[in-house]
């Protein structure tokens, strides 16, 4: 096998920007199908991945499954898990974008469908590859921080004015809500650095006039190991706080600022396009210290190429998914927690 054959499902931002870049810049893989309803969307694809095949449902992908390798499911969020398990159903390995799925139990029910079938199937924590949070994990494992006692972390926006969406103007049902939009991204960083969770504190509210779900949310998790990680998601931030602010027991951690990864991604910029990738410049580079003794510390590149070279590594090597999909459910199940706990307004047993 020269290449592994990779269908993308849905062609919007995710797909278009985030997943066919990087399947493209992967060299043991190809962008060979995408499935789209939208003649725009389709003429885009074939201009951005000469040769590929487009059709306009995943029927048509799914009734020829022996031209494909992988799916990867960049589509709205409720229909995750129902197209994953298709994609199961049909033999094949999956990708599934954050979040795996809307509820629990479907989640669980992927999981359970993909060690049946001894496929493999994994999530699209991407920002496990962010720069910054790179960074933050060196300081971590390497004990520059000493013993780790708080983290927080900040996905904020400024967006006064709604986009309308379904990710604001849908229901719980259909996933909608900065919760479980960047709370997949905040809550999966703070597992992978500290693990499990006893204990989970949410405040959700509804800023923005015409949108029918939360805008902005903060989730407290104090981890069985001590740690407690204070996340911070929101569209109405007229002032940015640090992206990450890590304190420990003989020195701290700031930084600002977003990885530059999406951004280069969004303007068109490609991995292996001859500039580096993923880099931030030493005036972005965050403080590590204890006052009044901070100083500017290298932040490690960026690397979302990675997760698409792991993935072909794990199908065509046998060795582990980039994501353990069980992760994913552990954050959506901790999402879903945050929400209970701000329905009661009590601190919630995880």
């Amino acid at each position: 096998m020269s290449s592994l054959e990779v269908a993308v499902v849905g062609y919007g931002l995710a797909g278009s920007v985030f997943h066919a870049p990087l399947i493209a810049a992967e060299p043991r893989m190809r962008v060979a199908a995408v499935v789209t309803s939208s003649a725009e969307r389709a003429e885009r694809a074939r201009r951005e991945h000469p040769g590929i095949r487009v059709v306009a449902r995943a029927d048509e992908l799914f009734a020829e499954p022996a031209r494909i390798d992988l799916v990867v499911i960049a589509t709205p969020n409720r229909t995750h898990a129902p197209l994953a398990a298709r994609t199961l159903d049909a033999g094949l390995p999956v990708v599934v974008d954050k979040p795996i799925a809307v509820s629990v139990s479907d989640a669980e029910a992927l999981v359970a469908q993909a060690e049946r079938s001894g496929l493999v199937l994994s999530v699209f924590q991407n920002r496990r590859w962010d720069g910054d949070f790179r960074t933050v994990g060196a300081l971590v494992e390497n004990g520059k921080l000493g013993r780790v006692r708080r983290f927080e972390s900040r996905f904020e926006r400024w967006r006064p004015v709604p986009k309308g969406g379904w990710r604001e103007v849908g229901s719980h049902d259909d996933g909608a809500g900065i919760l479980i939009d960047l709370g997949s991204h905040l809550v999966d960083q703070a597992l992978t650095l500290f693990g499990p969770v006893h204990s989970v504190y949410c405040e959700l509210d509804r800023r923005r006039a015409g949108i029918r779900t939360d805008d902005d949310a903060f989730v407290a998790l104090t981890h069985t190991s001590g740690v407690r990680s204070h996340l911070w998601m929101s569209a109405v931030a007229p002032q940015l706080g640090p992206r990450f602010r890590v304190l420990g027991s003989e020195s701290g951690y700031v930084s600002y600022g977003l990885d530059p990864q999406e951004d280069a991604l969004r303007s068109g910029r490609r991995p292996g396009d001859g500039a580096p990738w993923g880099t931030v410049e030493p005036e972005r580079w965050g403080l590590l210290g204890a006052e009044p003794d901070t100083v500017p510390t290298p932040t490690a590149a960026g690397d979302y190429p990675a997760f698409y070279a792991e993935m072909a590594a794990a199908l065509l090597d046998g060795a582990p998914a980039p994501v353990d999909p069980r992760d994913a459910v552990t954050t959506l199940r901790l999402l879903g927690k945050a929400r209970e706990s701000a329905a009661s307004g009590v601190i919630i047993t995880a």
